[in-house]
């Protein structure tokens, strides 16, 4: 008789997420109960070897999943450095092919357009044939266009350059947070994500400080900043290339039945993600459009979706709003006019604290929950977010005049990039706790919105600032941050019975 692969049993560190059916026709999916009940009952479904499996990505060791977190968080830092790095270029940009200053925002907004889009792609292919294929390729073409950008000769093709560098770029931002969750238990993922949140918000705050170092450098220029990005991905995917494993259950297992059929002999074993049939149909119908139809009938992603959106679009609008403030208000200089963003950086940073702090608590909450993740238990953190968010956006208001010493507004910036980095990463852990193997649909329809806001208020601002002025246009934004501030309050009351009715997030009634 050839060996037999283990049984899968209910375990207390949510564990059953690798017996579900990820791929298939999700209407079709039977429910996860009758999933764990057949895999239980048939012997030849291929699963892990019993709860310690050495090969079950969350059993590696701490330092190897560490390790593999970091490339995970340098693949989404270069793709996201890659959004703003170009924007102290402006004006250079705009005196050399011939436009105006508002038309080179364009650079920024066309790049974002392109995280909206990609998600749509990158989210199902990594739910098909795993994270590696989702990501490493698209990092090279990233790499290619970054080029393409720095050697173009007019303002055409500066722009599809970065759309096309931005639709591949969204890879890594896409499906980074998804893949923490393959390797990291919920009652860690709160750390892990906690990094990768750093990672996607440090390169849009720190890519004005040094594109701006590189534009005033008169032997480098606005050029360099793109060939600085094109070398920061190649570099970032050599070293994924030869060190970054595929993490993804349901591949690893396919892999796993084709080696046991080889060495056994034994045709009729199998995993459920070999069963899948794919035609160009299904893989449109069914793959590349759940995220949007995740965005549009599930109401915990489009509630999440539209409050991270909302602040993440305030991000990139600093990087038209604080040249205004700092550049031509107080006449610094682009380098020194470019410095504020590290208060973001600072205030991003200072989000850890707040972010780590709730890890014990969520801890004891997931233990109660006999290890299962507890997505309403994320969303004490975002409260605090809100209230520093709503904080800063006022205070920037109202201190941005030249005749308000420098040092109050920049430190508004800090309150602000607190406020955003506790509310995304807090986004982020809701929807992967609460959509498990659907995850990176759940965040690349999170992803989508937030990308085509962000494209869109770069475009606003110059005309929105100059002619309201910075303290109404910015307190505009105040009020809205202010509305928001009870989202995360209504979902730890409704959160749970909105799971209840969801097709993706199936809830156990005990």
């Amino acid at each position: 008789m050839p060996p037999r692969p283990s049984q899968t049993e209910e375990s207390d560190t949510d564990q059953s997420w690798t017996t579900s059916t990820p791929l298939g026709d999700e209407e079709n999916t039977p429910p996860l109960g009758d999933i764990e009940e057949k895999v239980q009952k048939d012997p030849s479904l291929v699963d892990w070897d019993g709860e310690a499996d050495p090969a079950n990505p969350r059993n590696w060791g701490k330092g190897y999943k560490s390790w593999i977190t970091f490339q995970l968080g340098m693949l989404a830092l270069a793709a996201s450095l890659g959004s703003s790095i170009i924007a102290p270029g402006e004006n250079a940009i705009a005196q050399y092919v011939g436009v105006s200053k508002e038309v080179t925002v364009l650079s920024i907004s066309l790049y974002i357009i392109g995280f909206a889009f990609g998600p749509l792609c990158w989210a199902p292919i990594s739910e098909i044939w795993g994270r590696r294929w989702s990501m490493l390729p698209a990092m090279f073409v990233l790499g290619l266009f970054s080029i393409a950008t720095a050697v173009a000769k007019n303002a055409e093709t500066i722009f599809i350059t970065r759309f096309f560098a931005g639709l591949f770029g969204s890879a890594p931002v896409s499906n980074v947070a998804a893949a923490l969750g393959d390797v990291w238990e919920p009652k860690a993922r709160g750390i892990a994500t906690t990094f990768y949140a750093i990672a996607v918000v440090g390169g849009p705050t720190l890519g004005p400080v040094i594109g701006a170092a590189l534009t005033v450098n008169p032997h480098l220029g606005w050029r360099w900043t793109e060939y600085i990005e094109a070398i920061w991905v190649f570099a970032t995917l050599v070293m994924c290339v030869f060190a970054l494993p595929e993490i993804y259950a349901p591949v690893l297992l396919k892999k796993k039945a084709q080696k046991l059929r080889k060495e056994t002999g034994n045709e009729a074993l199998y995993h459920l993600a070999e069963r899948i049939k794919l035609s160009p149909k299904t893989i449109i119908t069914k793959h590349f459009a759940r995220p949007l139809r995740m965005l549009v009938t599930e109401p915990m992603v489009t509630c999440i979706a539209f409050y991270a959106s909302f602040v993440y679009a305030l991000l990139y609008l600093t990087l038209e709003v604080f040249p205004i403030v700092f550049q031509e208000n107080r006449h610094w200089s682009p380098v020194i006019g470019s410095l504020p963003f590290i208060g973001l950086f600072i205030g991003v940073c200072l989000a850890t604290f707040v972010n780590l702090g709730n890890q014990a608590r969520y801890v004891r909450i997931s233990d109660a929950a006999h290890g299962k993740p507890v997505p309403e238990a994320r969303l004490a953190p975002m409260a605090i977010g809100a209230f520093l968010f709503a904080i800063g956006l006022f205070w920037f208001a109202w201190t941005a005049t030249p005749s308000v010493f420098w040092i109050s507004p920049v430190c508004a910036t800090v309150f602000i990039g607190a406020g955003f980095n506790i509310i995304f990463q807090q986004c982020i852990n809701f929807l992967v706790d609460t959509y498990g193997l659907y995850a990176a649909s759940a965040v690349s329809a999170n992803t989508f919105l937030r990308s085509v806001l962000a494209a869109g208020l770069p475009l606003a601002a110059k005309p929105m600032f100059h002619n309201l002025g910075v303290g109404p246009a910015m307190s505009i934004l105040g009020a809205v941050a202010t509305i928001a501030i009870p989202v995360p309050f209504v979902f730890m009351k409704y959160g749970s019975a909105l799971r209840k009715k969801s097709s993706f997030a199936p809830v156990d009634e005990d």
